[in-house]
């Protein structure tokens, strides 16, 4: 037996090495994915991102579901192991077609494309835990259907939610229980056996105290820690392949979409650190697009890409796995990103889809809320009081019920305002409007990006020093009060002592600087993203309420008839 052995041995030995040593052919696995879609079923404008750079630096017309559903067949052709997959964002975007009908629009369009799952994005978590996990995902539906939620899709039938999952690695609720899952596994083929392949999703870490997604109760975890637990848990399950699906991002300094050039960023950053285990990574959230090759911790490169945003990108990166490990095999990694063109066919199906719900989009932009007997502008007065800032004011006070007051930022030190557009007593020509008629368009065309309406406590000491930084160096930001505020301020007086306490009247009586005060404000104005930088400070015990085109439309159809107030909050003394 051993000669045998041996005279085997050496007949090895004499083969040539093509023949002894050559492995086998690897698994091509395709992933194919988009980035923070937002609900743009239709194709954005020029003005609204509708290009992107080519290659050769020349703007390219972009974006549409239907050319995207078409681009994404003519990619995906020909792959037998081809994941479709999206990076967060998907909803809560700013079409009013899709916000007034609780983006079940944009849900039906990527069941239509096929995706298979997504990481939460910062805005999927917009409205609440539960909008995303037993509405979006599951159909539950909320208010009265038909109306407020669970509408007719362009099949005739009920909203039913997601064919899809979504994956969160980092978002815990209060008692630090998974919001949803952290990561998912799916299953490729080839030649009769399977292999398996990890997604970990990931969330932006400051999602729950962002501007549009402030949830307080629930906490992001550390995103580098997330993902090497999700990747060692996955490899003790016998995963070899891994891919991150993050929704937070970075950028380069090429301008083109498919290059490489200085990445910056957190996503960068966190690429450079997250385990080897790991094989590549998809990321979003900034808007950007780059395709990157990065090394990880060892030194082994890997790709990180980004799809832009609005459908206008699609990344592909092909994978090989060894055949007889499932590892996978990182020298013959690809990566490209894709534009999404205009010059194809639009699918037709996906087209149907954008054509019923724009005709949808259009009756209820029809819908009357209020009449309104005066012009409500943001045209200030010599204070910086508008009609429409303080009836905006009045509104945030309304909403949240037990608040002592209402604030807005009327014209912000940063940023732009929440303040969009006038509301006139003159008929608009549009369709279902006329004279004195406010249509639920109008009202979200009026006032709102998205944001919720906080309830916070602050000293009347505190309040007072928001009040002060209204005026920053040559800059005033007037903030409008609701209508049981009024102060006076003096112009002359050193900046941070313009406005005496006892001058301040809530409720008809002076402001108490050792008292606690509820005040009503959005999102993006308490945690100083307008630059007011005292909110941030001091404010505590924030409590959500509605968000702002929702609680501005309530308002209107509550109160039926409204009539401009007259510019008296706020006077200056001298």
């Amino acid at each position: 037996m051993r000669k045998l052995t041996a005279l085997l041995a050496t007949a090895v030995v004499g083969v040539a090495p093509t023949q002894a040593v050559a492995a086998p052919d690897p698994v091509p696995v395709q992933l194919v994915s988009i980035t923070d879609f937002h609900g743009y079923l239709r194709p954005p404008s020029v003005a609204d991102g509708g290009t992107i750079a080519g290659p050769d630096g020349k703007a390219q017309v972009v974006g549409g579901a239907a050319y995207l559903a078409t681009h994404l067949q003519g990619i995906r052709a020909g792959h037998r192991n081809s994941i479709l997959f999206a990076d967060g964002d998907n909803f809560s975007g700013w079409p009013f077609e899709v916000d007034a009908h609780a983006d079940e629009p944009t849900i039906e369009a990527l069941n239509a494309l096929g995706i298979e799952f997504s990481s939460v994005g910062n805005h999927e978590l917009d409205v609440s835990k539960s909008f995303l996990v037993d509405h979006m995902t599951r159909g539950k539906c909320f208010g009265k259907p038909g109306v407020d939620s669970c509408f007719k899709d362009s099949t005739g039938r009920r909203f039913h939610g997601a064919d899809f999952e979504f994956q969160s690695a980092n978002i815990v609720d209060a008692k630090g229980r998974p919001i949803v899952a952290p990561y998912t596994i799916r299953w490729v083929r080839d030649h009769g056996r399977s292999y398996p392949v990890g997604f970990i999703g990931l969330t932006v870490p400051d999602t729950p105290v962002g501007s549009t997604s402030y949830q307080p109760d629930l906490k992001a975890l550390d995103p580098v820690e997330s993902a090497n637990r999700a990747a060692a848990e996955l490899t003790r399950k016998g995963v070899k392949a891994i891919v991150l699906n993050m929704h937070d991002g970075g950028t380069d300094a090429s301008a083109t979409y498919d290059n490489c050039i200085n990445p910056t960023g957190p996503a960068i950053d966190l690429a450079r650190k997250v385990t080897p285990q790991i094989d590549a990574i998809v990321t979003g959230h900034w808007h950007a697009a780059f395709n990157c090759s990065i090394p990880d911790p060892d030194g082994n490169p890997r790709p990180v890409v980004e799809a832009a945003n609005h459908g206008r990108l699609i990344s592909e990166i092909n994978l090989q796995l060894d055949r007889r490990t499932g590892e996978v095999l990182r020298d013959r990694t690809t990566s490209t990103n894709h534009a999404v063109t205009r010059d194809v066919t639009p699918d037709p199906k996906l087209q149907k889809i954008v054509d019923y719900w724009a005709a949808a989009g259009e009756r209820k932009y029809a819908e009357p809320v209020a009449t309104i007997t005066g012009d409500f502008t943001r045209t200030a007065n010599a204070v910086g009081e508008s009609t429409l800032a303080d009836l905006a004011a009045d509104v945030h006070l309304w909403t949240a019920k037990k608040a002592d007051l209402g604030l807005i930022a009327a014209k912000p030190a940063i940023g732009s305002t929440a303040l969009r557009q006038d509301l006139m007593v003159a008929n608009s020509n549009k369709p279902g409007d006329a004279d004195g008629r406010v249509l639920l368009g109008e009202s979200w065309e009026a006032y709102g990006y998205g944001n919720p309406v906080l309830t916070v406590s602050l000293t009347g000491a505190e309040l007072d020093a928001v009040l002060e930084q209204q005026w920053q160096g040559n800059k005033f930001a007037p903030l409008a009060v609701s209508k049981n505020v009024s102060y006076s301020f003096d112009a002359s007086r050193p900046e941070g002592d313009r406005i005496d306490p006892k001058d301040i009247q809530i409720n008809g009586a002076s402001l108490d600087p050792a008292k606690t005060y509820r005040v009503a404000a959005l999102a993006y104005t308490v945690i100083g993203a307008d630059g007011y930088t005292a909110f941030k400070s001091y404010y505590r015990d924030p409590v959500r309420t509605d968000t702002d085109h929702e609680t501005f439309a309530a308002y209107l159809r509550a109160h039926k008839v409204l009539t401009p107030a007259p510019l008296t909050r706020v006077l200056q003394k001298g």
